[in-house]
């Protein structure tokens, strides 16, 4: 429970309080609506207006929320501020896009149950005008209004026509339902498999938030919720006159005609803040977007990975911090975020790019990756960076021991710490904090381990000259392997340096039993706390989280850190 509280305590408490507000705003407006201001009202639509004002209150608050986790400067700042004061909350803000979806969903759920609300709330206002009835008092309520057209209850004002026209000539009508498709196209368009596999379509009906937000402060304009003014309910009780409705107004009555007015739209008040902030945060990525990048290196390694060496003035950065980069020559729009792969010790900044989709095969093209000539640097393509931005492995230096955990290409984000490691004990720093290093790649063939080989045999050999073998233990996983390969590396498995890496450590085949792992680490490090610095695919990250939890052999915590962008 310990292991538990320490890498989920925080979390899941943030999300209570988020899940309590939500909760506490929809009784609040839900009872908000059952008081007598409302009463006539409600005579309409019944228990409908409450339910779709409540989600509505709710639908503010988490569009408030949804634009602040995307703010990727101000996140870098917010990290870096409360850094030094609380490495548990930092830890929060890597986990700023499942937040994200949370709200996404929370937003998709509360605008399901505020439609259906209204669908009977249209329904009702068009019986009640549809039911000429002089002693059916949501007629008579319905027309009230009639001839000035100044205190209406009823939003729809004619019985000549259909909830559907409505729906498509009103503010609130047309913005709803241009706010609907908005959001089901956005949503859908998230979807991991559409995601990954057409990240344009998810890039480019993401926008659509600036249609659904201008949609939204728009939205309540009209003022179709309609109650009773206060000053009205002074001189027009409505528990007390709405059984006297027929003779509303005449001479020699207590009740006099009620007088109704649309409710003030509120949304603009809860959305304008984080407008402003996302607005400066997009200025801020302009600026950056701007800066001269000058491409210095570009190198083509094996497994379809295009290495990118750039320099762009002024540009400082932390181990396993990433950026966003755009080639203006493929898309004037699309920037995709990149791990950095160089040092805070280098004069250059570096990515390494999976060759996988459209974009970056058309980047691989740019760079002359699919030519045998070496092309010229005026002739590579113009290149804007945006960044960097922090992330959960700019903490590993702040754990004495350290779990690096590598999937794939998931390997470029300790890439830059081991480089980093490298350049420490070089320069002879002796302020380094961690004493103990545990890295641990798992690769599915042979050829994506050649382009990280000769940094990790660097490190082997320096470490080997200071006499700190003990500093750094790796350990490489082949995780998929063809029956011509394995009778190679059989033959070659006695040979002094692995036949796949050429490190003195073998190569290790099949997947890690983590459990022994965790067990092996704990008992070797009694009462110290491990960071666990994962970047791979989900179900490894759930499989470590697990362990992290479970794992309290000799007092060790293991906390554990995942990179998210």
């Amino acid at each position: 429970m310990g292991n538990f509280a320490a890498n989920e305590g925080l979390s899941i408490f943030v999300i209570l309080v988020w899940l309590g507000i939500n909760a506490f705003l929809f009784v609040h407006f839900y009872m908000a609506f059952l008081i007598d201001r409302y009463y006539y009202t409600r005579v309409i639509l019944g228990h409908a207006l409450s339910w779709a004002r409540a989600p509505a209150a709710c639908l503010n608050f988490n569009c408030m929320l949804i634009l602040l986790p995307v703010c990727r400067n101000l996140l870098s700042f917010l990290r870096g501020s409360i850094q030094c004061c609380s490495r548990t909350a930092a830890r929060q803000l890597d986990r700023n896009l499942t937040f994200h979806k949370l709200v996404a969903y929370m937003i998709a759920f509360h605008t399901a149950i505020h439609i259906i609300a209204h669908l009977f709330n249209f329904e009702r206002f068009m019986d009640s005008q549809l039911m000429i009835n002089s002693s059916y008092l949501p007629y008579v309520l319905s027309q009230i209004g009639n001839n000035d057209n100044r205190s209406y209850l009823n939003p729809i004002r004619t019985n000549e026509t259909n909830p559907t026209i409505v729906m498509f000539t009103s503010i609130a009508g047309l913005t709803g339902v241009v706010i609907t498709l908005a959001l089901i196209l956005i949503i859908t368009s998230s979807m991991e498999v559409i995601r990954r596999s057409y990240f344009e379509v998810f890039w480019y009906t993401h926008h659509l938030f600036i249609v659904f937000f201008i949609g939204l402060v728009l939205h309540g304009v009209g003022r179709i919720v309609r109650g009773q003014t206060l000053e009205s309910v002074k001189v027009h009780h409505p528990i007390e006159c709405h059984s006297q409705f027929e003779t509303w107004g005449q001479n020699g009555t207590n009740c006099p005609e009620p007088l109704f007015a649309g409710n003030a739209p509120m949304t603009w008040k809860w959305v304008v803040g984080p407008m402003f902030l996302y607005v400066c945060e997009r200025l801020v990525r302009f600026y950056r977007s701007q800066q001269k990048v000058v491409i210095t290196k570009v190198v083509m390694h094996p497994s379809k990975t295009l290495e990118l060496q750039m320099k762009k003035k002024g540009f400082k950065m932390e181990v396993g911090q990433y950026v966003f980069i755009q080639c203006p020559s493929i898309s004037q729009l699309e920037w995709h975020p990149f791990t950095l792969t160089s040092a805070p010790e280098e004069d250059h900044l570096s990515v390494h790019v999976r060759i996988v989709g459209d974009w970056t095969q058309a980047l691989y093209k740019a760079c002359g990756g699919d030519k045998t000539v070496v092309l010229d640097a005026w002739t590579l393509p113009k290149m804007a960076v945006d960044g960097p931005f922090g992330t959960a492995s700019e903490d590993v230096f702040r754990y004495e021991v350290v779990m690096l955990v590598g999937a794939g290409i998931g390997v470029t984000p300790f890439a830059s710490v081991l480089k980093s490691v490298w350049y420490k004990h070089v320069q002879e720093n002796k302020n380094v904090f961690t004493k103990k290093i545990y890295f641990y790649w798992l690769c599915p063939e042979t050829q994506a381990f050649e382009w990280f080989a000769d940094l990790l045999q660097s490190l082997e050999r320096q470490m080997t000259d200071k006499n700190m073998s003990d500093f750094l233990s790796y350990n490489i996983y082949l995780t998929r392997w063809k029956d011509a390969e394995a009778a190679h590396l059989r033959v070659q498995y006695e040979a002094e340096d692995d036949p796949i890496t050429g490190l003195k450590q073998k190569t290790r085949y099949g997947k890690p039993n983590w459990d022994n792992e965790f067990t092996a680490i704990a008992t070797q490090h009694p009462g110290s706390k491990v960071g666990v610095f994962l970047c791979g695919p989900t179900a490894l990250a759930t499989a470590l989280g697990k362990q992290c939890h479970s794992h309290t052999e000799s007092g060790a915590e293991f906390i554990f850190n995942k990179e998210n962008f």
